[in-house]
């Protein structure tokens, strides 16, 4: 067994992160500044969209877009139900409706078909997952967008560096929302990205993100004499230099970064093809790129003989950390009291729900790390 504790995740930090940070602190300006245009610039160019406006979460994110693009009460989105929450309480809180659809058992995207049948008169828009860095089957949702008259957003959270096609996830005419949180495949900490092709929706997040001034903090700073305006009621959910000077040295650095995510994951899979009490999630068949988020199993409880719970438990015995991607919205109290007829008829997202363990997964892991986790799982099941 391990002598050190072995967690699910942790951010992988550097000497040019601290040197960015530091640059930043000394400067004088520590909040909303230069760093920011520089980052939301890079991340522009890394993801072949015209556009890319920062916000402190991606949750923060979301609730911007959604309230640029005009949505409010009674208005359906359609979610998968195997998703973070947080989507779904913006729409919530806004007094939305949200719409939860199945995901496909074997590769845990969600499914273009349920969607499809749950479109009606209300439907303003549709959220895809690129669930663990597979890229959702984009083209069936666009045909329905598009048919449909909604509006198609992407979830990105677990998507940087992931390619539908030959194409980059964020780099479509419709929207889409990053997550940088300290669990992501680059981090500010905590932080958020919107990636768009329309002038006109830049101008409304960053306008909605801070106050609903017409010009931030530091278009002001050493400008024209003059006052600001306010057209329409915003919110406070910008990102800071500091944060952003953290995420310009996480770009730098994120072809290594992903090359060790791709390294981790494929030795997982050659280690744990075999064994039978596991399930690994099978990649989608069109062509992709993986950005490899998350590294999942799901517990056979026929051949494994206990639970998931269990499970993870005797990992941590064991002195390793997991992590669990996702409960299914509809299954969580709030959701299952408002919107009772999902449950049970949502069933693969339901399987996942209690099946699903993410193991230990990030860049400054290393191969023994790796066979550590593999020989607590046979020592698990008594394969010693």
């Amino acid at each position: 067994m391990r002598d050190s504790f072995l967690p699910f995740s942790r951010p992988s930090i550097t000497a040019l992160e601290i040197e960015k940070v530091t640059e930043v602190l000394e400067s004088g300006w520590i909040t909303t500044g230069p760093k920011i245009e520089e980052f939301e610039k890079a991340f522009a160019e890394l993801v072949d969209a015209a556009y890319a406006v920062s916000f402190g979460s991606a949750t923060s994110a979301f609730h911007a877009l959604y309230f640029a693009l005009g949505y409010g009460p009674g208005d359906e989105i359609i979610f998968p139900s195997l998703t973070w929450p947080s989507p779904l309480n913006v729409l919530e809180n806004m007094q939305g409706e949200a719409v939860m659809v199945d995901v496909d058992r074997a590769t845990l995207q969600m499914d273009v078909e349920a969607t499809r049948k749950s479109i009606t008169p209300k439907t303003k828009a549709i959220v895809v997952v690129h669930f663990a860095g597979q890229p959702v089957e984009l083209d069936g949702f666009r045909v329905l967008a598009q048919k449909h008259n909604l509006t198609l957003i992407e979830d990105a959270a677990h998507a940087i560096h992931t390619q539908y096609g030959d194409a980059q996830v964020g780099s479509s005419e419709n929207p889409a929302v990053f997550s940088f949180h300290a669990a992501k495949n680059i981090t500010t900490a905590e932080g958020g990205m919107v990636t768009t092709h329309d002038l006109e929706l830049v101008k409304k997040l960053k306008s909605i993100r801070f106050h609903g001034l017409d010009r931030d903090a530091w278009k002001r700073h050493g400008g024209k004499p003059g006052g600001y305006d306010i057209e329409q009621p915003g919110w406070k959910s910008n990102l800071t230099d500091i944060q952003a000077a953290i995420g310009l040295g996480q770009l730098e650095r994120l072809k290594e970064i992903q090359a060790q995510r791709e390294h981790l994951a494929h030795l997982y899979i050659e280690q744990l093809q075999n064994v039978s009490e596991l399930i690994l999630p099978q990649r989608v068949s069109y062509p992709h790129r993986h950005g490899w988020h998350l590294f999942q199993v799901m517990v056979d409880q026929k051949t494994a003989r206990i639970d998931r719970d269990t499970f993870r438990e005797e990992l941590r015995q064991r002195n390793i950390g997991t992590g669990f991607h996702f409960r299914a919205v509809h299954t969580l109290s709030y959701f299952k009291k408002k919107y009772p007829q999902y449950l049970g008829n949502l069933p693969h997202s339901e399987w996942v729900s209690d099946s699903t363990v993410s193991l230990p997964f990030f860049p400054d892991m290393n191969e023994k790390d790796v066979h550590d986790v593999v020989s607590a799982i046979a020592d698990v099941f008594d394969r010693s």
